[in-house]
């Protein structure tokens, strides 16, 4: 296990991603043009979506069923489970839909990272899994934020509607237009869902265009993206601190309780270790892109500093480091 964590350790990706946090921590004045920023977060989400769906291509539906009931079924239970915690931890309650919505969510860097360790590792893995990443984006989003809607009206049978004088049922606010079109429409889930959609439908027919831009340069612009994050992650820090402790041991051990219940699941539904490690890797992950975008707009009271902040400035760094490759002797524990 040592050996292990020592060879991600002294990875390009987590390198770069050090170098970030050191010159955020001393205040360097290195920092990535806005444009720049934006365009490797563009960059990843359409490489990884369209390797999925190129890869989705050569399975058919029958055999990928499991592995995606798999991945629905994360998206929607640990958002539940986050909020349980945080209920125990009296948090309240926008700032807990706010953590339950980024963490049920994914990360897809910490994705990208763990498929450079396992083939550095020389593991094999489905390829389908790539596909998995779009299925687990959006649903804790959209589980979480009408968990809101529901709680806030939990107390109340009825709610006055401005539309019509009388009152209609509470669940007629539910699927709020707003929310829907943030968990299902915003940029990170539209880019990743149409990548792959394109991806399945071209199947090889893509392989000679997209090759050379998002299959041989990806390990390279991931370097870039991490020492962003890493000076992001940087200035984030001081302010996950500010809120205790309790916050900090949130960020460093639902990972690994999340984590756990994606390599059980995983190898409940027949993946491979390299696939059972990855699910564990999704499972475990935190969403610092699609997740706070969707608050944003949705959830405005939630405070970013703490989702985004324990997200990137805790989750992040420790999956990078040390969260991977525990997830990948569990699924070789498991297996």
């Amino acid at each position: 296990m040592t050996e292990i964590i020592l060879h991600n350790l002294l990875s390009p990706v987590v390198l770069f991603f050090v170098l970030g946090l050191i010159a955020a921590i001393f205040k360097s004045d290195l920092k990535f043009p806005n444009g720049l920023s934006e365009g490797l977060s563009i960059y990843l989400l359409i490489a990884i979506g369209i390797k999925g769906g190129i890869e989705l291509s050569h399975y058919s539906i029958q055999s990928v069923l499991g592995p995606i009931v798999g991945a629905l079924f994360l998206g929607v239970i640990i958002p539940f489970i986050t909020l349980f915690i945080l209920k125990l931890m009296k948090m309240d309650l926008k700032n807990s839909i706010g953590l339950a919505a980024t963490y049920g969510s994914i990360s897809i860097v910490t994705y990208g990272a763990a498929i450079s360790f396992l083939d550095k590792n020389g593991t094999a893995y489905e390829g389908f899994m790539n596909a998995l990443v779009v299925l687990m984006e959006s649903p804790a989003i959209l589980v979480s934020l009408l968990l809101l809607k529901t709680l806030e009206n939990k107390n109340s049978g009825l709610v006055l509607s401005t539309r019509n004088i009388g009152f209609v049922p509470a669940y007629a606010n539910l699927f709020d237009k707003e929310v829907i079109r943030e968990s299902l429409f915003g940029k990170s889930i539209l880019l990743l869902v149409g990548s792959m959609l394109i991806g399945w439908v071209l199947g090889e027919r893509a392989v000679p265009m997209v090759k050379p831009l998002f299959m041989d340069l990806y390990s390279s612009v991931l370097i870039l993206f991490l020492l962003n994050m890493g000076l992001i992650a940087g200035q984030r820090l001081p302010e996950v601190k500010k809120h205790g402790m309790k916050l900090v041991l949130f960020g460093l051990l639902t990972p690994v309780l999340f984590g756990s219940l994606g390599v059980l699941v995983g190898s409940m539904v027949g993946l491979s270790l390299g696939g059972v490690t990855l699910m564990g890797v999704l499972a475990g992950s935190a969403s610092y892109i699609a997740a706070p975008a969707a608050l944003k707009t949705s959830v405005p009271e939630a405070n970013p500093s703490i989702y985004l902040g324990l997200a990137l400035g805790i989750t992040f760094p420790f999956n990078l480091i040390i969260g991977i490759p525990v997830f990948y002797e569990l699924a070789k524990w498991i297996q």
